[in-house]
């Protein structure tokens, strides 16, 4: 394992037990039948009822319950043992069925076996990956003829800005990982500062070349002027659940789907 994924995997096994137990993720919400997905991957996944789904950098597994509750049959990767082991315990206390394998998603051939109609990933992804080409060359592996990926992101763009989305101070055409120190977690819940990670960018171009040299037939790749998350001071959150900015728009999102 290089220092990189090391450091990353520490720190999301610390965040996990905070995430868990916050109001962001609202796992009470789940537990009464509630569902973590956006209107966004609801409609440009489009139908699951009775397919397989794999969901990469699965977390704690909410997103991929909540396909389950839409009749798919999922399986969810995490590279956090603490994350699988949670994820595993929430689909057995809300009583969903799905599969958790614990791997990072360069070694999960060697871990998984079987095609999926879908691998799909949300939220928080491309961030965390130091090889895109390898990342989609294994979400290819895993699909069957005819299936496709499907992944929405934070806009690497939006990546550049300072937390007040005024001045850009990240270089967009990055080409290290950039060390992040010890911080607090994006949810609320204990103040317990994270152990420091790594984190990569990536240039619009960066995720089209990805896409082909996996062999892929690109869909679409569409920005989106919204956000999942409230990334900068003074957005405000939909009746759809999205974080949108007035003013000046610069896209903070972006979806892709491929097929092969």
């Amino acid at each position: 394992m290089d220092k990189y994924l090391e450091a990353n995997m520490k720190s999301w096994d610390a965040r996990v037990p905070v995430h868990a137990a916050s109001r962001f993720y609202n796992v009470k919400g789940f537990l009464k039948g509630g569902s973590s997905l956006l209107p966004l991957e609801l409609a440009e996944v489009g139908h699951v009822r009775g397919k397989r789904l794999l969901h990469l950098q699965c977390h704690f597994g909410m997103d991929t319950l909540s396909w389950a509750r839409r009749g798919a049959r999922v399986t969810g990767v995490d590279f956090s043992t603490t994350a699988i082991d949670r994820a595993r315990d929430l689909a057995a206390r809300a009583g969903v069925p799905g599969s958790f394998v614990l791997s990072d998603v360069y070694s999960l051939p060697r871990k998984l076996k079987g095609k999926f109609d879908i691998v799909y990933a949300s939220y928080g992804v491309f961030c965390w990956i130091g090889d895109l080409r390898r990342w989609f060359r294994t979400a290819a592996h895993f699909l069957k003829p005819g299936g496709f990926v499907y992944a929405a992101d934070d806009h690497p763009f939006a990546g550049i800005f300072d937390d007040a989305g005024r001045r850009p101070v990240i270089d967009y055409f990055l080409a290290k990982p950039l060390r992040l120190p010890p911080c607090y977690t994006y949810t609320d819940g204990p103040k317990k500062k994270m152990p420091p990670t790594y984190e990569w960018w990536y240039t619009v171009s960066d995720l089209l070349e990805a896409v082909k040299s996996a062999g892929l037939r690109l869909d679409y790749l569409r920005e989106h002027s919204f956000s999942a998350w409230r990334r900068f001071p003074g957005m405000k959150k939909g009746l759809d659940g999205l974080w949108r900015r007035p003013g000046g728009k610069v896209p903070l999102l972006f979806s892709l789907k491929a097929y092969k």
